[in-house]
Formats: structure tokens, sequence, C-alpha cells
């Protein structure tokens, strides 16, 4: 080998173990981003093993000597709410500055296409555009990667809140956080990791769910899939089709007539957004363990089909997070499922129902969760109710109060008992603020009773006082009541407050989505 071939590679060799050696950090960290205040902030990165690593800001330091996988990671000294933007400073064989550093509030944005629905589509996108100059909240979305292999990092940076960068962000994320800036004035940091369609089992570590009893029907169908499906060869098939489309719709342009339909592209369910553990390793663990506040959460309408399973698989997915974050039980808000699809002439059971039902369940089963009520602003048209302000709103009212202190109405009226009186049932709620209100008309819609038949039939309903109401159908001894028990049902109780009654039943009746 000639003396320039040698040189060539110990350059090579050089280069490569000075690149092995530079401190690296996952996307998480940068400028502009804002960190958890009044909070011992991780931050972790990568450097050659066993070389010091020290990180600093605002004149603290950490140091740390990288283990023997040249993993490292530091506790940050809690820091106190900054607006101003600091230098945060990572130094080990080179040198880090991620500058514009906010200390403030820090919250996860997460679900399915609810929480993905972006602010160009929501009500008003030019006047959100136009008002949205907000520098001290900011932004980073985390791409869509479905894998059974826990990634370490993403491709994603934080950005200041302008006309330009909020239109692509989540709608319930961005107006979330805006309303806590508004309020507490300090900076907020928002994590949108959402993604379309997705199933809360995907979000779940695989092992945490192996051991569910109530997830079993899902992953055996999912152990099924993985056995036998083969993405190459349905590439192949849908590429004959596809040639076979060309062909045909070339005729029929030319002949002046309709093209047919395309074949749609195949997509590969074992890196998408249903399969167990998918977006946990993908999307969720890159993310695992930087300080935040809380989760902000919108999904359930993948789940609908195994809503009964949903009680059970819904809290793990909470506890799989905030064991997996080492927080404690930071708090967590869902948006319970809106109204959508057909009014139904007569009371039916629905799936949908159920799975509302599992969610306002999990409030008893987890402490520091909470609920926005939004059965009065669906569009029973589209999955996709455009009024994301109201739905951010009302999870911001659970913050505001619960987290923050401020002394608002924040929970919607929720059932608290029955009581049989003669031919009428009177039921008491919790939560009904100065008092129950029936919106647009005098006696509120939405109740249905059942008798020994366990037939139900529409009721007659009437306000008693501030936190009750009577409940009545001629010719029917009430023994069961179900208020807004449909997947778009006629509902109109609320409290004075505008928040609006959960739907319930009072019955435990066999559900259509027993076993699923």
């Amino acid at each position: 080998m000639s003396k320039h071939c040698v040189s060539i590679a110990a350059l090579s060799l050089l280069f490569s173990l000075t690149l092995q050696a530079e401190v690296k950090l996952p996307s998480i960290f940068g400028s502009h981003m804002v960190l958890q205040r009044d909070h011992a902030n991780p931050v972790w990165g990568w450097a050659e093993p066993g070389e010091k690593v020290t990180v600093s800001i605002a004149g603290k330091s950490q140091m740390v000597t990288t283990g023997k996988d040249g993993a490292w990671r530091v506790k940050l000294q809690p820091l106190k709410v900054n607006a101003k933007g600091q230098t945060l400073t990572i130094k080990g064989s080179n040198t880090i500055q991620f500058t514009d550093v906010l200390v403030g509030e820090v919250w996860i944005c997460s679900g399915q296409s609810n929480m993905a629905w972006s602010v160009d589509r929501a009500y008003d996108p030019d006047l959100e555009s136009l008002t949205a100059k907000f520098p001290n909240i900011r932004l980073i979305s985390v791409p869509q990667v479905g894998t059974q292999e826990p990634q370490k990092d993403f491709e994603g940076e934080w950005m200041a809140a302008t006309p330009e960068s909020v239109m692509s962000f989540s709608a319930v994320g961005f107006f979330f956080g805006r309303t806590l800036h508004q309020a507490l004035d300090m900076p907020i940091g928002l994590i949108d990791n959402a993604w379309g369609g997705s199933a809360a089992e995907a979000w779940i570590r695989r092992d945490r769910l192996a051991k569910l009893p109530a997830a079993q029907p899902f992953m055996e169908q999912w152990k099924q899939t993985e056995a036998t499906y083969d993405h190459d060869k349905v590439t192949a098939k849908f590429n004959v089709q596809l040639e076979k489309w060309k062909t045909v719709a070339e005729v029929a342009r030319k002949a002046g007539k309709p093209m047919p339909r395309r074949p749609r592209n195949p997509r590969n369910p074992l890196t998408g957004q249903h399969r167990p553990g998918n977006l946990y390793n993908g999307v969720l663990k890159p993310t695992i363990g930087y300080g935040i506040r809380g989760v902000i959460w919108y999904q359930g309408e993948s789940n609908s089909a195994r809503a009964k399973a949903y009680r059970d698989v819904f809290p793990l997915m909470i506890q799989n997070w905030r064991d997996e974050w080492g927080q404690g039980d930071f708090p967590f808000y869902w948006v319970q499922l809106a109204d959508f699809r057909d009014e139904q002439p007569e009371p039916m059971d629905d799936n949908w129902a159920e799975l509302r039902e599992a969610q306002t369940m999990t409030m008893d089963r987890l402490k520091n969760t909470g609920e926005a009520v939004i059965i009065d602003v669906g569009e029973g048209r589209d999955i996709h109710p455009r009024d994301k302000q109201t739905v951010a709103k009302r999870l911001a009212r659970w913050a505001l109060a619960k987290d923050y202190g401020l002394d608002i109405i924040h929970q919607s009226p929720r059932y608290k008992s029955m009581e049989i009186k003669g031919n009428k049932a009177v039921i008491t709620f919790d939560h009904v603020g100065v008092g129950l209100y029936s919106f647009d008309v005098r006696d509120p819609k939405g109740f249905a009773i059942c008798g020994q038949d366990k037939k139900f039939v529409w009721a007659n309903a009437r306000i008693v006082g501030k936190d009750k109401v009577e409940v009545w159908a001629e010719g029917v001894t009430p023994t069961q009541v179900r208020y807004a028990w449909a997947v778009n049902p006629v509902c109109t109780l609320m409290s004075r407050e505008g928040l609006p009654a959960t739907p319930f039943r009072t019955d435990d009746f066999p559900m259509v989505t027993e076993g699923k």
C-alpha cells in the first residue's frame, strides 16, 4: 500500500474517531426550547466512553462521566421562570450551546387525528394566523415513526409561535398553550407527537400490554398479522393493479370518459399506528424523561370497537407513561369523544357511548386526571370537529384549576346518585357550579329510562333546585336512567358556566363491545 493510501486511511480513521468522540444530544434539546420550571430537568446524550461532560446554565454546572456505552445524563438544578432567554452549554471534547432557552411550563400534546388537527384546519385560521404572535410560546413536533425498536432520537426542532409556525401545529395544543400563557404570563413549551388514527395500544410498551387480560384479543389479532403479513407481496400485487389501471385510465382519457379511481398505495401495518408498542417506541420513547408539567390527550375513536377493554387499556397507558417518565403522577387530561354520525330516533346501545363511559371511569382509577366533555361541539358529518378552540379551553380549565391554583370551574356536571320516587327517577349531580341549566330549551333533553323490561324509551326531564333532575315517561315505572347515551345524542343539560353534563348510565347491562 502506498504512503498516500496509508495517509488517507489514517485520516479517515482519525475523522471517524473524532466523530465518535463528539458530544451529541437528542433533538428534544435545542435552541428556543422551554425547560420545566421548579424541576430537576434531566439532560442526556452521548459521547466517547469515559468522557467527562459538563452541562451549564444560569451559572450552575453539572459534570458527569459517560458510561461504557457512551451515554450520559445529568439533572439540572431547578430553575425559576425566565422569559429572557438563557444559554445551555454542553462541553466535552467539543462544545454545544443552545441559545434562547426559556424556563416555564411544558406540556405534551398527544393522541390521534383530533389532536393532530392543525390550526389551519380549525375555525378562523385567518384570524388565528394574524394573531399568533407569541414569542414565548415554543413548539416542537415529533415525526411519525412506527416501530418495535426503541428510538433514541427524532428529527425536529423548537421554534417560537409565529403566524407561520402555528398553522401546521396541533390546534388543540396551541390553543391550550395560548390560554395558559395568557393566564399565567410565563413561557409555555408544547411537544406535539399526535398521530391520526392511532390506537391506544400502540402507545403502550408491549411487554406491559401483554400482561393485561383485556388486551389479549387485540394482541392475538396482531400476532396473527405479524406472522402472516408480507409487505413485499402486497406491494407486488399493487404494482400489477397499478399497471392495469394506467392502461384503462389512458383508454378512458382518450375517449373522453371519466377516469377510473386509482388503486390506493398499500400501507404497511407493521410500521403503522395500530400495532401494539409501535408509537411507544417510535414516537414517545425519544422524549421520555424530558421535564414536563403534564399531558393533554385526544384519542378514543380508534378504540371505540374495543370500548370495554379501554376501561383497562387507557389507565394502563397513562400509568405506563408515568412510570417511564419517573416524574410521579403528573397531570393527564383528555378529551371525551364528541358527538358524531346521525342522530338516532330511538334509544339504543352504541360503542361510542361505551367508550365515553370508559374514559370517564378512568378519573376514578387514577389520580391527577381529568376529562373535558365536548358532547356539544361535534359535527355529525365529520369525525373532526373544527371548533378546537372550545376543546382547548375546556382542557385549560383543568390545568388552570388543578395545577395552577386558579379558582375557576373546570369539571362538567357528573352523575352522583339516583332515587326512585313513585313513577319518577331523581338524579343528583356533582360539579354543578352555580347550578344546572338546560341550553336552548327550558327542560333538558337527552334522558332515557327503562323499567323491569330493560327497554329504554325517551323520557321527560325537569331541573329541580341546583343539582337535581327529575326524569319520567308515561306508563314506565323507572328502574334505570341513561343520559346522552348515543353516538350523536340530542342533549342539553349543562352547568350555568357552560360545561355540558357528562354522559352516563345507571345500569350495568351487557355491553356491545364485550370481549372485543
